[in-house]
């Protein structure tokens, strides 16, 4: 790395974002507010999407967060906290929910009314379409749910729900204008309004002053495609962005002192997500043995050092209803040869799939296709398009490299792990378990809520399909003059979220 970008540097963030001519730098302006604010994020090429219901990837996702507002959020706590819900309250059963809308516009004008709300809900929960979060509204009974007045929605639940704050604040949940189908020139009512695209390469948008939250202190906010992770940093470094997405630990030290690093703790889960429903994961066995064979601190120092933890092979360490009584699974390299011998697998190739498409993933598959090796399997690394990687792993290969940011523990279960859940990568489907989640969202009383989520776990850490190896701190790095941005988990309220930050 250099003071400026080298010429792979830049071409990498050239190609994959193309500067808009006429982009310089930032305008100052007095007290600390105005001018643009460049963001470099890693993206997804054509595939690439400013519809909310399909966004996937983070800078889609922090696109989202900018144009438009969800009924909830999640706090750093990863609790749902009210966004475009003023307020929420349940009946007794919790099967009907009455949910207050605030007073806010969209940006043509046009107040956010609840007939907004059901028909975007409606459209999330198409069965005709693909959805992430079609899952977790499928518990919303719309058809009977119903508009009370333009600022009172009333849900009605096809079964008692606890947890529905969590659905409001799920990824994928964004509230649109009523009627709407094309997202070329998004309307939204977040704190910006959409100026241009370019489709692979980057996304304008200003400042919308009647923003219900209060108008963003910066005037314009572009998102900038670099999926290089050495041209996201030399963009910082040369001055053609205020703020570079995902960093790897050692990268941060690198440059710590030259740019702000600001680390959210304990933010993104690491895992290998393995496929239950084909050879040679639908042997139990070999899941068993691969997760102990795995030398789960050898990965964290390798990949995070100092700036992660190990995991436990199940998501959310730390969060609300997290197993932390099940024991931590150690690295047991003769029981896992046994239970390969046990499989008749000593000798397999295993094709570990893994891509750029992450900081981190190449580094960790080399890593574990030691391991696997060293308990004699032969580990045979592909490194997927990083352009189509997520869409890939849900349908191809049998195990890959994999990660997540925050959510609740429920809802990381509702879109991930039931049967009908639409991006379940591990093809984790059993109806016992379906039917225990069911139990776990529904009961009454929090300690059979909690003895139930208990259960899930137990399973998932026994037989399960995502090998949880860690779980890393997230890193962002910005220029010194942008003050501002907040050490918040990936997927949360406070992650990127840019109408909170000035440009000095």
């Amino acid at each position: 790395m250099h003071d400026h970008p080298t010429r792979r540097g830049f071409l990498g963030l050239s190609a994959g974002a193309a500067l808009l001519a006429g982009c310089g730098t930032a305008t100052p302006s007095s007290g600390g507010s105005g001018g643009r604010l460049r963001a470099a994020f890693a993206g997804g090429g054509a595939t690439e999407v400013l519809d909310p219901h399909l966004a996937n990837l983070f800078n889609e996702a922090a696109r989202a967060k900018a144009l438009y507002d969800k009924l909830a959020d999640l706090g750093p706590d990863v609790s749902p906290q009210p966004r475009l819900a003023e307020k929420w309250e349940p009946d007794a059963d919790f099967t009907v929910w009455r949910i207050t809308l605030r007073q806010a516009r969209f940006h043509d004008g046009r107040p956010v009314r609840a007939q907004d709300v059901l028909a975007s809900y409606a459209r999330i929960a198409d069965p005709g379409r693909t959805f992430r979060a079609r899952s977790s509204l499928a518990l919303i009974d719309l058809p009977n749910s119903r508009a009370v007045d333009d600022r009172t929605v009333e849900f009605r639940l096809r079964r008692p729900f606890a947890e529905l704050p969590n659905v409001l604040a799920a990824f994928g949940t964004s509230i649109v204008p009523e009627g709407t189908t094309d997202f070329s020139k998004p309307v939204g009512s977040g704190p910006f309004s959409f100026v241009s695209w370019q489709p692979g390469r980057s996304v304008l948008l200003k400042r919308n002053p009647d923003y219900w939250e209060g108008a963003p202190y910066i005037e314009e906010l572009e998102f900038l495609i670099a999926n290089e992770e050495s041209a996201r940093v030399n963009a910082l470094l040369g001055g053609q962005v205020e703020y570079a997405h995902d960093l790897t630990p050692a990268t941060a030290r690198q440059h710590e002192g030259r740019v702000t690093i600001v680390r959210a703790p304990n933010s993104a889960m690491q895992a290998f997500a393995m496929k239950v429903d084909r050879a040679p994961f639908d042997d139990r066995d070999l899941r068993e043995a691969m997760f102990l064979l795995t030398d789960r601190q050898r990965l964290v120092d390798t990949v995070m050092p100092g700036a992660g933890q190990i995991g436990n092979d199940l998501f959310g360490k730390g969060y609300l209803h997290y197993a932390s009584e099940i024991p931590q699974r150690t690295h047991d390299v003769d029981r896992a040869k046994a239970l390969i011998r046990k499989a008749g697998a000593e000798g397999l190739p295993i094709e570990l799939t893994t891509s750029t498409a992450a900081a981190g993933f190449v580094e960790a598959a080399t890593v574990f296709a030691e391991q696997l090796r060293a308990a004699g399997l032969k580990a045979e690394i592909r490194t997927g398009s990083k352009d189509t990687y997520w869409a890939d792993i849900l349908t191809r290969g049998s195990i890959a490299s994999f990660r997540s940011g925050a959510m609740p523990i429920e809802t990381h279960i509702a879109q991930r792990l039931l049967s009908t859940s639409t991006t379940n990568t591990t093809k984790w489907a059993r109806p016992e378990f379906d039917a225990l989640y069911e139990t776990a969202v529904s009961a009454r009383a929090a300690a059979d809520r909690e003895s139930a989520y208990l259960q899930l776990q137990r399973m998932l850490h026994a037989e399960g399909g995502l090998l949880v190896w860690g779980f890393a701190d997230w890193i962002v790095a910005t220029s010194p003059k942008l003050s501002g941005v907040r050490a918040a988990p990936a997927n949360t309220l406070d992650w990127a979220r840019f109408d909170k930050v000035r440009l000095a």
